[in-house]
């Protein structure tokens, strides 16, 4: 055996980065860990160890492109994440995001075992009742984190001993379960949680309750539908999901209603109701006060993984690198594909569907702290009407002390000269427009804005423009796009980097996609799948436009379910688990969606590669075997 053994082989299970957790903490300093955990205090300190892994993957690098990329919405920015995103030959056991999402499950899990295997000694609670809430949020998180696993790399290591309780010859030489022993145990674990957890958080809204445990059993029961029995499988993600449609008052959950004036879908990501979200069923809570989370103030990030190049390609037009709102433009990492932007998105500019509108930045403003006059070089590069030159775009940026955190995230654009004083439809700071529809070529050359749209940044085939072939924009072109704002509330921004907003894990709209789609699995209610798409597409218009948004029975087939999910959900880190339940995760598809992925093997991409640090570490890495074709 290798001589590391089982020290390191544990490690390679635990690892993932533990500081101060946002859930209060108990520190046995007298006592050892294991006479601690007998203790409700310390046992509590074990249970909010469990939720530490999750902070790692939700608006970060690491879950992104594990769970968002290599799909129909999305492609890199350079190199970015290119295993993920290309399936080019970075996707390898050697991956450095690869081996923290493998070590951060199973550190989760290992977590959630130690809890599990402790509940029975335990003293401190004063009933069954009281301990068993408690244990089953360690269950959730397991049947969460293994759920993970399996999808991601298939039938791998399924263990429900802590380690420590373990026999090292085991640990040393782990052996494979299928894919179907994982669900059994995800299934029996999110069943316990439903059945214990209480309905309320009892005052730390991060902590997962029954309305967590019913939509994530939801989605695993549909996920499941993947490996056979599909009708019975169905019918139960839809009996675990209209659970909460069936009941939503009470477990204090709905859906945002629109008004006249404001779309559901719009309130959904308001600011103002981000931290007490009434549709938020699993969420990682962010404690934006005294920065008690995993990495302290080190969160939200993804605002700047979606963000157009607005520190060198935008700044003749007066956007810059570090923009409170928008983010910080240096760790750009992913952009929309024509096929979200212009199929999936109606390309029209006034749709009833708000989606779009609410789901992307289209309209950056001057943020350069100074005015910005249109020079005669800018025409003649850009295209722009002669007339222009000399024009001003106004400066809107300026200090802003109502941000979280004692104001200390003091200024953003849009904060001043927000006007249209040459009364042209358009506010007088736009520097750059990058709308999901064709403007014709007169607005485009006349308005004093740069405009870039689909026509400019993609080829007929649908692959994002090259530089060359005539295309003297195309450099240009390809580094302004639509970026992502669904995690960028104003409220919660803490500087141009941090945003400590909450971010949703699973939400009710999603609810009513997993009962739409299990409907047609379970026994083809395509009338049962309408109600429940309508009720989300309803509530993405105003109320003068809902009835624009309703679709017939014989509409909603699962083709259309799948494109439903690409409008609500585009990067809510959902979209490659859905490609692979569906049947999509093909060649064909993602040449038909997102031609700018070359790389795709039906033989070996539907999972990902065991990273070799493990194989490394374990004494039978040839009879655990590396996943086919790596």
């Amino acid at each position: 055996m290798k001589t590391i053994g089982y020290k390191l082989v544990l490690g390679l299970f635990l690892t993932a980065s533990v500081s101060s957790c946002s859930l209060d903490e108990w520190n046995p300093s007298t006592v050892d860990v294991e006479t601690a955990y007998k203790y409700k205090e310390g046992y509590e300190s074990l249970i909010n160890y469990c939720y530490d892994g999750m902070y790692y993957f939700y608006g970060k690098i690491d879950g992104i492109g594990a769970m968002e990329m290599g799909t129909d919405l999305w492609i890199n920015v350079a190199n970015s994440e290119s295993g993920f995103t290309l399936y080019n030959s970075n996707m390898n056991p050697d991956l450095g995001t690869l081996r923290v999402f493998w070590r951060g499950m199973y550190a989760t899990v290992n977590y959630c075992n130690t809890a599990i295997y402790y509940a029975d000694q335990v003293e401190g609670y004063a009933s069954d009742e009281e301990k068993n809430a408690k244990v089953a949020e360690a269950y959730f998180l397991r049947g969460w984190a293994n759920w993970h696993l399996v999808e991601q790399f298939g039938g791998v290591s399924l263990t429900t001993l802590p380690l420590t309780e373990t026999d090292p010859g085991e640990v040393n030489r782990p052996i494979r379960s299928d894919e179907e022993a994982f669900y059994d145990l995800i299934i029996s674990d999110l069943t316990f949680a439903a059945a214990n957890l209480p309905t309320q958080p009892e005052g730390e809204r991060g902590r997962v309750t029954k309305k967590a445990a019913y939509a994530m059993l939801a989605k695993a029961y549909l996920q499941r539908t993947r490996l056979g029995n599909v009708q019975e499988n169905a019918r139960l993600a839809l009996e675990a999901a209209e659970e909460l449609i069936d009941n939503q008052g009470g477990y204090g959950i709905g859906l945002y209603q629109s008004d006249d004036e404001e779309s559901g879908f719009a309130k959904l990501w308001d600011g103002a109701n981000n931290k007490n979200n009434k549709e938020f069923l699993f969420l990682q809570a962010i404690d934006e006060i005294d920065g008690r989370n995993p990495e302290n103030w080190n969160r939200g990030r993804s605002r700047q993984y979606y963000l157009m190049d607005t520190k060198t390609t935008g700044a003749p037009w007066g956007t810059q690198e570090s923009e409170t709102w928008t983010g910080r433009s240096n760790s750009r990492s992913f952009k929309p594909t024509k096929y979200l932007l212009t199929e999936l998105f109606e390309p029209v500019a006034d749709p009833a569907d708000t989606r779009f509108r609410e789901s992307f930045f289209i309209e950056h403003y001057n943020s350069k702290w100074e005015d910005v006059t249109i020079s005669e070089s800018m025409v003649n590069q850009y295209g722009k009407n002669p007339n222009l030159v000399g024009h001003v775009i106004k400066n809107t940026a300026a200090g802003d002390n109502t941000l979280v955190r004692g104001g200390l995230a003091t200024w953003r654009m849009g904060v001043v000269n927000m006007i249209d004083e040459d009364e042209d439809g358009w506010l007088d700071g736009l520097s750059i427009l990058t709308p999901n529809w064709v403007m014709s070529a007169s607005d485009k050359r006349d308005l004093p804005f740069w405009i870039v749209d689909p026509s400019d940044q993609f080829e007929a085939d649908g692959r994002w423009v090259q530089p060359g072939g005539g295309n003297d924009m195309a450099t240009y072109a390809r580094e302004i796009y639509p970026s992502l704002k669904k995690f960028s509330s104003w409220e919660y921004i803490l500087d141009r980097q941090q945003w400590l907003g909450d971010i949703p894990i699973i939400r009710l709209g999603e609810v009513y996609l997993i009962a739409a789609e299990a409907a047609l699995l379970a026994n083809g209610d395509a009338t049962k799948a309408q109600e429940y798409v309508n009720a989300v597409r309803r509530r993405a218009a105003v109320t003068d436009r809902q009835d624009e948004m309703e679709v017939s029975a014989g509409e909603v087939t699962l083709d259309f379910i799948l494109a439903e999910r690409g409008r609500e959900l585009a990067g809510e880190q959902t979209r490659w688990y859905d490609l692979k339940r569906m049947g999509k995760l093909t060649d064909s598809y993602l040449k038909e969606t997102n031609p700018d992925i070359l790389f795709f093997d039906e033989n070996k991409h539907t999972v990902r590669p065991i990273p070799q640090s493990f194989l490394d570490a374990i004494a039978n890495p040839q009879e655990f075997g590396q996943n086919p074709n790596y």
